[in-house]
């Protein structure tokens, strides 16, 4: 079982760690601040720093999984090509420390929390998303058309606001009342624990709530730190689909 540091805060960039286990698929950790591949958002990359210095690149993270393929409770963290000898030599029980390429994370913090702008200027349902360092992309299921810079500018309405991100969570119980809160058909919040994490955007005291939905995902803490995003473009997939691309301006 790996802990995921990340979960309780995404601007954590290293931590202390051991090696629990090795394998073909990767390295595995006893906690790590490395987010793995899910919810649409992509893993993280970064590296593995050892006690003498020697570094292991880490080429992605993904989430363990058990010999019939079903998920565990494992970070799998994939070292990039052409350092077979030196990770062969790991053992379990070795102290690391894992350090995730910071700026490359914090653009996917910065495009994910638009995402969920979006989901408040197009209130219709999403069947499929990405998240990169590069762009966002949303599915929407929906007919209407769209337009780039009509929703360019209520994005941008939004994050001069400087609206709030607040981490919390709700019951399955809580969730199964207010199925509204989800707005992926594609995706469905991890269940098992008892509790689901959210994502809340305003809502503090009289301010208005921007949107409250199930996330995994890493954010920033305010909207103000998004920075300039423009809708790049708006795609028909099919006739009940618009795909909307977010990336930055600069």
């Amino acid at each position: 079982m790996t802990q995921d540091l990340f979960r309780q805060d995404a601007y954590l960039r290293e931590c202390s760690a051991h090696i629990t286990a090795t394998a073909d698929a990767g390295i595995v950790l006893d906690q790590t601040v490395f987010y793995p591949l899910g919810g649409g958002q992509a893993g993280d990359s970064g590296v593995l720093v050892l006690a003498d210095g020697t570094q292991i690149a880490i080429a992605d993270t993904r989430k363990g999984k058990d010999a019939d393929g079903n998920p565990t409770s494992d970070i799998v963290h994939i070292p990039a090509p052409g350092q077979e000898d030196r990770v062969a030599q790991l053992k379990p029980g070795t102290a690391v420390t894992a350090r995730i390429d910071w700026e490359r994370r914090h653009r996917m913090m910065r495009l994910h929390t638009t995402s969920h702008l979006l989901c408040h200027v197009v209130p219709q349902l999403v069947n499929g998303c990405s998240i990169t360092p590069d762009y966002a992309r949303l599915d929407f299921a929906m007919t209407d058309p769209l337009d780039k810079e009509q929703l360019t500018a209520a994005i941008a309405t939004l994050v001069a606001a400087a609206h709030p991100l607040t981490v919390a969570s709700i019951s399955d119980e809580e969730l199964d009342a207010n199925p509204a809160l989800v707005k992926s058909m594609s995706v469905q919040p991890p269940r098992g624990t008892g509790r689901i994490r959210t994502i809340r955007i305003g809502g503090d005291g009289d301010a208005p709530l921007i949107d409250l939905q199930p996330c995994g995902g890493t954010h920033v803490a305010n909207t103000s730190e998004i920075g300039a995003i423009l809708v790049t473009k708006i795609e028909k997939k099919s006739a009940t689909t618009r795909r909307v691309v977010l990336g930055f301006a600069q």
